[in-house]
């Protein structure tokens, strides 16, 4: 592929809207929780790592409206919007995108290895929700009936694939992003990420053939994105409104 993918480092409200008109094929990101009010800090161990409890200052106020203007207007009549979010979250998707599209479904990534509850009262967070939207005619490739459960299972981000350094509390496995860039786009097909965080939507994009525009407000997830990426195609191409950069 000559021309696979183009990331920015600024505020996606704003970067947003230099995308062109139906321009993205596949919205697949991971957009803050608003959980860092329910957060009791970073839990310390001395017979393990600490655990990341507290997440960032990224994690408040965001609101799935904020975005709605945007999501529509840069998506193509055949797209999808998939976006990670929280039980807290789950109901203002559904109040915002709800009424706009012909289907709005919700889907379960199985933790087969979360953060055990050392004080054992309550359940293990071990399922987070992705919200899933489109229209009629939009792009699906339906596999085997047991491949297209709303369910899917696999072990958090560890080993070679998490980074370290910087360590980015919520890095999704790569393997959970392709099935869902499988099932919901195809190949040359631009997928967009407007919480990219270290990227781990645009290493499954093209790893899956797809191009990948990605956009991070974090100087340090930025630029550990950036050399990510260049490691697997380091070529760039522009998605930027060609009309807009003639004003």
């Amino acid at each position: 592929m000559e021309h696979n993918y183009e990331i920015f480092n600024a505020d996606s409200s704003v970067q947003l809207k230099e995308l062109e008109d139906n321009s993205v094929d596949f919205i697949l990101t991971d957009p803050p929780y608003n959980l860092s009010k329910y957060s009791t800090g970073n839990m310390k161990f001395d017979w393990r790592s600490d655990i990341n409890n507290d997440l960032a200052e990224w994690d408040k106020n965001f609101d799935p409206a904020d975005f709605k203007n945007e999501f529509l207007r840069i998506l193509k009549p055949t797209g999808n919007i998939f976006a990670f979010c929280s039980y807290n979250l789950i109901g203002r998707w559904h109040e915002v995108f709800d009424p706009i599209f012909d289907t709005f479904q919700f889907f379960v990534w199985h933790k087969t290895n979360p953060v055990p509850k050392f004080r054992k009262a309550g359940f293990l967070n071990s399922c987070e929700l992705i919200v899933c939207m489109w229209n009629k005619g939009h792009t699906w490739n339906f596999g085997k009936q047991n491949e297209m459960h709303n369910f899917f299972e696999s072990p958090i981000c560890m080993g070679p694939e998490r980074l370290k350094k910087p360590k980015h509390p919520t890095q999704k496995p790569v393997r959970l992003l392709k099935h869902l860039i499988n099932i919901a786009s195809n190949k040359g097909d631009i997928v967009l990420d407007p919480f990219m965080g270290v990227a781990s939507t645009g290493v499954a994009a093209l790893e899956m053939e797809r191009k990948f525009i990605g956009i991070e407000i974090d100087k340090e997830y930025f630029e550990a994105a950036r050399r990510r990426l260049s490691q697997i195609q380091p070529t760039l191409f522009s998605a930027i409104n060609k009309n807009k950069a003639n004003e």
